[in-house]
């Protein structure tokens, strides 16, 4: 299958603050001079635009400010929204507020103000496992399997909160992942990193998940295993999974994605459809050159 063709969708934790998100200055919000000016991703970042557009959305957060240590906010204001059977990519400069963003909306960091919800349900800084299950899984970018268990072991984690359906929900990621269905004995510790990405999204989607959070799972893969890694997101979305990813490797992202937003210090930069991202003056000019040039 091309990944160019999308089809449309359908109606005690500790974490240290990156240095590249620390001390950055906080976007200002335009004024009524340059709104006429605005291109349509920009007018669709607006505060305004996303209360219209994110009513009655599966996944909801509103005007996010949160951050990993007191005094320091790395999200300033952040909307964000996911409709029933989107794939909806995140992109944006280092430091933009990217991963932090996915950890909000799953709990993992203090959520300052605003909120998140999830089927018009309050899930703020709700816990993992609450949050697991109501039908969220995570995907964490660094450490996303027990090296030391076998596969099937790794599997049998994922399924902790309903032991009696790990057979069905196994033959379920096997069949998305045969590798993890053959080599179900081995240790994920000797696997390679694509490898290693496809049993962390398998354990993820053990519990049979409505919404699955990705934070770069083509991050220090070859172009060939990222290439595998876009084309297994596009395969689970397609079963019926909604998906939030965050991505390095901005224009495959934006190839994928129903919809895309484009983050900068913390804030909704633009947002629009993939393909109209991917073709958008500035977003080229002040994104996609720039992200290209540091893959």
């Amino acid at each position: 299958m091309s990944t160019a063709d999308v089809p449309g969708p359908p109606e005690d934790r500790r974490f240290s603050v990156p240095e590249s998100e620390q001390d950055r200055p906080v976007a200002e919000e335009p004024g009524p001079a340059t709104a006429a000016a605005m291109s349509p991703a920009e007018k669709a970042a607006t505060r305004e635009e996303h209360l219209r557009l994110a009513e009655g959305a599966l996944v909801r957060a509103d005007d996010l400010v949160a951050g990993y240590v007191p005094g320091v906010n790395i999200l300033n204001g952040c909307d964000f929204y996911l409709a029933d059977g989107e794939l909806v990519g995140i992109i944006g400069p280092n430091g933009a507020g990217k991963s932090t963003l996915l950890k909000a909306l799953f709990g993992l960091i203090p959520v300052r103000s605003g909120g998140v919800t999830l089927r018009g349900e309050d899930i703020t800084s709700a816990p993992a496992h609450r949050l697991v299950s109501l039908g969220v899984g995570y995907v964490p970018q660094n450490n996303n399997v027990f090296p030391s268990l076998t596969i099937e072991e790794n599997m049998q984690m994922g399924v902790y909160l309903r032991p009696k359906s790990f057979k069905e929900r196994f033959d379920y990621v096997a069949e998305l992942f045969p590798l993890l269905g053959d080599r179900r004995k081995g240790k994920a510790g000797a696997l390679s990193g694509g490898e290693r990405q496809m049993v962390a999204m398998g354990r993820a989607l053990m519990m049979d998940p409505s919404v699955l959070l990705l934070d770069e799972p083509s991050a220090g893969l070859s172009p060939v295993l990222q290439d595998e890694v876009f084309i297994r997101c596009r395969r689970i979305n397609a079963t019926g999974v909604s998906i939030i990813m965050v991505e390095q490797n901005a224009r495959r992202c934006l190839q994928i994605c129903h919809r895309g937003y484009v983050l900068d210090q913390g804030r909704n930069a633009y947002t629009d459809t993939g393909k109209s991202l991917m073709n958008d003056p500035k977003v080229i000019e002040l994104y996609l050159g720039t992200l290209a040039k540091a893959q």
